[in-house]
Formats: C-alpha cells, structure tokens, sequence
C-alpha cells in the first residue's frame, strides 16, 4: 500500500508563510498556503536580508538573489540629521566576518520568486482560515472557500494572527512601541542623485532612513514618537515638515514620493512571549510567533528562521514531537530579539537633547570592530536542528551555525 503524502496547510502568504511552504515542499510534504488576501500586494516595502536569513535560505537550497533580479549588497550606517555620520557599516567587512554582507529586495519581488517555486494550485488567494479544529489526529482547517484536512498547521497569520488570539486567548497580546513608521519605495527614475548607499539618520524622537534595492529603485522610511492611530491629512506635508531640513538627500526624496504608495504603520511587538510556539497540529511563525520591531532588521530574518528549522525537524515522523523541538529550538532565541530590538528602538527613539547628545556620542565612541562583534548573535545565531527524536528522546540536535555558515548550510 503506497504512504500517503502528508499534507501541510500554511496560513499567510507572506515572506514566512511562502518560505515554509517551500521548505516543507522540498521535504517531501504536499503544501496549500491560504492567503485572506484577494491577490499579490500591489504597494510594499524594500527588505534587507541579513546573512542569517542568507544562511537559513541556502539550508532550503533557494538564492534569493538571482531569483529577484541582481541583489545589492548593503551595510547600514548612521548620521545625523546635519549629515554628519555616527558610524559607517563596511559591506565588505561583513561579508569578510559573516560569509556575506545583507542583501536587500523589494519584498513583493522576494514573495514572487517564493511563490514561483510552489507547484501550481499550492496558493490559493481570497481564502482566509476562520478555525482550526483537531479530528483523529490530524487538523482540520476551516477557511472561506472550504474545509482542508493536514497533518501540520503554519500559522505565518501575520502580527494580528487570529490563531494566536483564538489559541493564546490569555495573552497580553501587543504592545505599542510608541513610535509610527511610513515606508515607501521610489523607482529607480525618481531616485535623486547622491544616495550613497544605505543608511539611517538619528533625530530627535524622529529617524529616516534608505536603502537601495536590487532593481535601481529606493526604500525609504522613517519613523516618529507619536500616539497610536496618528494620521497625518497630507502625507507629503507631514514628512516635509519633520524632515525637510535634514541632509541631501532626505528633503529631495520628500519631493518626490509619490504619496499614495507610502504606507504608514505603527510598530507594535508582543507585548510577553508566547507560552510557546505550538499548540496541537499548530505551529507558529514569524509575527504571528514573536512579532518585534523593526529596529534590528531582524523580523523577516527571524520568520525565515523560523519556517527552515521547522520544516527540518517535520522530517521526523512524529508532528507533535517535532513541533515541541521546534518551541525548544526557537523561543529563546526569537525573544530575545525581540527584547533587543524594543531596547534599541527606545534608544534611537529619544528626544531630550542631553539624551541625544551622550547617545551620539556613544555610538561614534564605538570602535569599528567592537560594532561588528555586536551583531555575532544576530547573523551568525542560526543553527539548523537535525529532525525531531520520537516522542520521549532528547529535543533535536543542533548543528549550529559557525562563523560563515559552513555548518547552518547542512553542508
């Protein structure tokens, strides 16, 4: 009697959602991602994929980079708003130090070579999952265009994951950080000249930032403390009139956004770690797992993470042990970042001017090499677990990572 294929539904169809959809594909598993989503998203941001996530990808056997276009390599630096720098990230030193330097993309570009890879049919748009519920011993998931039967539930849901809330109802839930964000993208013939790579500029209680994407084209951003649900009636005059005296090119790229596609949310994390990252046949990735701000560049690495290493240890042939081994080898890691990134952000984010002026020259007092050696728990934190033991055995082993990947590769 031939095995039955075993099917994995994976709610969210995003950056986290398709990368595990791919992964668990290439591990043999039959995959459908439901996505509420009526289609592709039209507006979006740029994303830096750092070497972690770099890492995470070759482990899958994907290249985002020629998938994508021509990748750009980048280092982010830091200024102030005269135009003075803080600190410059050398990508050369990076790639020196960690196998790489980060990669950055348009995300809508990444998701569609995600998406390319997964046979026809796997994705289905405008089928949002309202349940699910346990059958037999398998999971049985209610979405708008009909029931599906798996055998592994990837709730990539998103930072307002209604699983988690339907899951966790005793969860604190979020937390705002206490600043909002717009992001845009500019195209590569509206991009002023004298962008000089990647690079973020410290105000007070205010920050832009840019990086050039693979296509030519610009992801702008910039972030302010402001109430949670401020929305400014003009978003051109509003961005002018926080940053139109900052340093070239800040105020020319301001002229030039096309207001319609900027998009503006306010940076939320959870507020208290899960509990843990499954329940059942229900495993959580990415925001929906551990949603952080964004002041590490680290939440899509993490979801990328987080859909490898699953999808690794599914290769056992017990789910409910090999989701448990996925809480043990994710959840410290993931919210410890997520502790990081709310510390940096408040730091980034402070007004006083005392405040402002002993943070600047904190930063500038770091030397080159002692920055670098800051970000070995971020990019080289990765490690890949071997597949979850039977039910009772010790939780999966780790390879570990090693300075350039060599052993996170599983090569």
């Amino acid at each position: 009697m031939p095995v039955r294929q075993r099917h994995a539904v994976i709610v969210g169809a995003g950056i986290g959602g398709l990368t595990a959809a791919l992964a668990v594909r290439r591990q043999g598993w039959k995959v459908t991602v439901c996505e509420r989503a009526e289609g592709p998203a039209t507006v979006g941001a740029g994303i830096v994929l750092a070497p972690n996530a770099l890492r995470a990808f070759d482990a899958i056997g994907f290249d985002p980079a020629p998938a994508t276009g021509r990748g750009r390599a980048v280092a982010m630096g830091l200024r102030r708003p005269g135009g003075g720098w803080l600190d410059r990230a050398d990508p050369a030193a990076l790639a020196a130090r960690y196998g790489r330097a980060p990669l950055a993309l348009h995300r809508s570009a990444l998701t569609a070579a995600l998406a390319a890879e997964l046979p026809a049919g796997a994705l289905r748009y405008g089928a949002a999952v309202t349940a699910v519920e346990e059958s037999d011993g398998r999971a049985v998931v209610r979405t708008a265009t009909g029931d599906l039967t798996a055998d592994v539930v990837i709730a990539a849901d998103g930072i307002h994951s209604p699983l988690r809330r339907r899951h966790f109802p005793r969860h604190p839930g979020l937390h705002y950080s206490g600043e909002t964000a717009w992001r845009t993208v500019l195209p590569a013939g509206a991009v002023p000249a004298g962008v000089e790579g990647a690079a973020e500029t410290w105000g007070r209680g205010e920050r832009f930032g840019t990086v050039p994407l693979a296509d030519g084209s610009l992801y702008a951003y910039a972030t302010a403390v402001a109430p949670a649900g401020y929305r400014p009636a003009d978003v051109r005059t509003e961005l002018l009139r926080r940053f139109g005296t900052w340093h070239h090119p800040v105020p020319a790229l301001l002229e030039r956004i096309d207001p319609g596609q900027v998009l503006q949310h306010d940076l939320y994390d959870l507020a208290a770690p899960l509990p843990r990252l499954h329940d059942g046949r229900i495993a959580w990735i990415g925001d929906a797992a551990h949603a952080m701000t964004p002041n590490l560049g680290q939440g899509g690495c993490q979801a990328v993470e987080d859909a490898v290493v699953l999808a690794r240890l599914l290769t056992g042939p017990d789910v409910p042990a090999a989701l448990a081994a996925y809480t043990r080898a994710r959840l410290a890691r993931t919210d410890a970042l997520r502790v990081r990134s709310r510390r940096a952000g408040r730091v980034a984010a402070l007004r006083h001017p005392v405040a402002v002026a002993a943070r600047d020259l904190a930063v500038r007092a770091v030397p080159a090499r002692a920055s670098l050696r800051a970000l070995d728990d971020l990019f080289d934190g990765f490690t890949l677990p071997g597949p979850a033991p039977d039910r009772g055995g010790p939780g999966g082993g780790r390879t570990g990572s090693g300075r350039n990947g060599r052993r996170a590769r599983g090569r």
